[in-house]
């Protein structure tokens, strides 16, 4: 089969499936679409499954502009254990046979609901000094992490045929760590807990109704995988948009300032805008910042050439 003539550009969503890397999801892409240039906008864990947007092309320049500030998950919370990596794959560090009732896990779990301190996980990608918390951890070093601040928008808690295990569908902000979740769970309620699933069912407007596999994405022929491919600013929706008149159009490609009095738009300072051509084409991102003449409009990434 011959590689694809146009270079594929724009955003792919992938359903994860456990087991696989999202670097080893980013490799599949990279095979089924002929090129190098393949990113993705958040990490999932090798146990996790779900939602990975995935950037092909030119849309993985948007990486660093893409912010998750907000997140769903459903994960299976284990009571009756702790790990030394707060979920199921990590060693056995305690068990405890006294179980708590439904009505209980139901009650302590509501008061994780609003903006609480979380302390991050030593497994986990964060770096301290340079170095990876995961790493430290695997040489059995263990280093003192501050607490930040998280937010539970809500919580929900269903038990299920097995006494232990309950299904936590989890709406948070980004940053949230659902092991730790379910490890401060099962400490609130004396028994402690684990995480035995997650599975990502929603980010940044996203659903795991949308995804494929990359089974389902293998067994496509390249015009099916260049029609799946969405437009790059589907990451950016959430901004407001300007359409440029083709004389402006051409001095923000050469990057010039686009002041606001000129195309009579009223932005507030640090504002991010879709900049598109008089037609509505989206072709770069460009945010309001302070000149001596006023605010203007300055173009912060181009995505599509003229």
């Amino acid at each position: 089969m011959s590689a694809p003539q146009v270079e594929p550009s724009g955003i792919l969503l992938i359903n994860k499936h456990a087991g696989a890397t999202s670097h080893d999801i980013v490799y599949k892409v990279r095979r089924a679409f002929h090129t190098k240039r393949v990113g993705h906008t958040g990490t999932l864990d090798p146990m996790a499954t779900g939602v990975l947007v995935v950037l092909v092309g030119r849309a993985a320049k948007a990486c660093e502009y893409v912010s998750h500030d907000r997140k769903v998950y459903k994960a299976t919370l284990r009571l009756g254990i702790t790990t030394d990596t707060e979920d199921t794959t990590g060693t056995v560090l305690t068990t405890c046979e006294a179980l708590p009732l439904p009505e209980q896990v139901k009650e302590v779990c509501a008061r994780f609901v609003g903006k609480i301190k979380q302390i991050p996980p030593m497994y986990s990608a964060l770096k301290v000094d340079g170095q990876k918390l995961c790493d430290l951890a695997r040489k059995g070093i263990e280093v003192e992490r501050e607490a930040r601040e998280i937010e539970i928008f809500s919580l929900s808690c269903e038990p299920t045929d097995t006494e232990s295990d309950y299904i936590l569908t989890v709406d948070c902000s980004g940053g949230t760590y659902i092991r730790t979740l379910c490890a401060d769970i099962g400490a609130a309620l004396g028994c402690g807990g684990a995480m035995a699933s997650l599975e990502r069912i929603w980010v940044g407007g996203f659903s795991i109704d949308e995804c494929l596999t990359t089974a389902e994405l293998e067994a496509l022929d390249d015009d099916a995988r260049m029609a799946l491919l969405r437009p790059v600013d589907v990451l950016f929706i959430r901004h407001p948009y300007v359409l440029l008149p083709a004389f402006y159009e051409r001095l923000c490609r050469n990057g010039c300032e686009i002041y606001q009095s000129k195309i009579h738009t009223d932005f507030a300072t640090g504002t991010r805008v879709r900049i598109c051509d008089a037609e509505g084409h989206f072709f770069a991102l460009g945010e309001v910042r302070e000149y001596e003449r006023g605010t203007a409009i300055a173009m912060i990434k181009l995505f599509e050439l003229e």
